[in-house]
């Protein structure tokens, strides 16, 4: 498994009697662009928390960079180089741009202390202007939170994860709640991120998803159904059964 970014071989994981995940294999390459796809209720959210390290797996195994993290706590994903963003945006939106993200950078220096005295620790402010420059954010960084627009706050989000420097991005449905020009604004930054680090994310914009993906994973009642290519998934028969019985379409 050691040479993929990250894998997870047979990943299951049940809540009681129900199985939200049941048997999922897969590697991920560097530098490669892959989406999560799926009907509601297919097991995406519960595959990315434990991909994340918010859920351990029931069974199966997870390996990054050749290393098994199965059963590691959350907060060290981060420091191995794995963030993440939410459905919900999650920021502190009583704080500047600015802040929301040097706080986490003093989060991840200091994890006992994210409050220390800002002219202590000016290398995290440049930390924090060079995670702003990265999603296009630098000239609102004075601008408190909660004035941003809906696009700029998901922006904001993906600038807090950036500041750990990590090499695999999960991103969860980044579009959500947008309108076409922040979906458009939204797929260039992701691009433009892909360039330098992994990404993997959940989406359910499947006219995003097969322009943006190098390679896309379905899922449906918790089982991997399809693994490959745009082309690939868009001409799978079961992939297209699973989205038409469901009233989904590719548009």
């Amino acid at each position: 498994m050691s040479e993929h970014l990250l894998s997870v071989e047979n990943i299951g994981r049940t809540f009681g009697g129900f199985k939200a995940l049941e048997g999922i294999t897969a590697n991920f390459e560097q530098n490669k662009v892959t989406a999560v796809i799926g009907p509601n209720g297919a097991g995406k959210s519960t595959f990315f928390n434990v991909l994340s390290g918010v859920l351990p797996p029931s069974t199966g195994r997870i390996a990054y960079k050749g290393k098994d993290l199965t059963g590691t706590p959350q907060h060290r994903f981060v420091h191995l180089g794995i963030a993440r963003s939410y459905q919900i945006t999650n920021i502190f939106p009583l704080l500047t741009v600015h802040e929301n993200v040097r706080v986490a950078a003093q989060a991840l220096h200091s994890r006992y202390n994210i409050w220390t005295n800002r002219e202590r620790l000016r290398d995290l402010d440049e930390k924090a202007d060079a995670a702003l420059n990265a999603v296009g954010l630098h000239g609102r960084r004075d601008a408190v939170a909660k004035f941003l627009a809906h696009g700029q706050q998901r922006a904001l989000e993906i600038a807090v994860a950036l500041v750990a420097d990590p090499q695999l991005l999960l991103l969860d449905e980044p579009t959500a709640g947008m309108g076409p020009e922040e979906t458009k604004d939204m797929v260039a930054l992701i691009e433009r991120l892909a360039a330098e680090r992994t990404i993997l994310l959940v989406e359910h914009k499947m006219k995003m998803i097969l322009g943006l993906s190098d390679r896309i994973l379905v899922l449906h009642h918790g089982k991997l159904i399809a693994d490959g290519s745009p082309q690939q998934i868009q001409s799978d028969p079961e992939v297209r059964r699973v989205y038409l019985g469901q009233s989904h379409g590719y548009a």
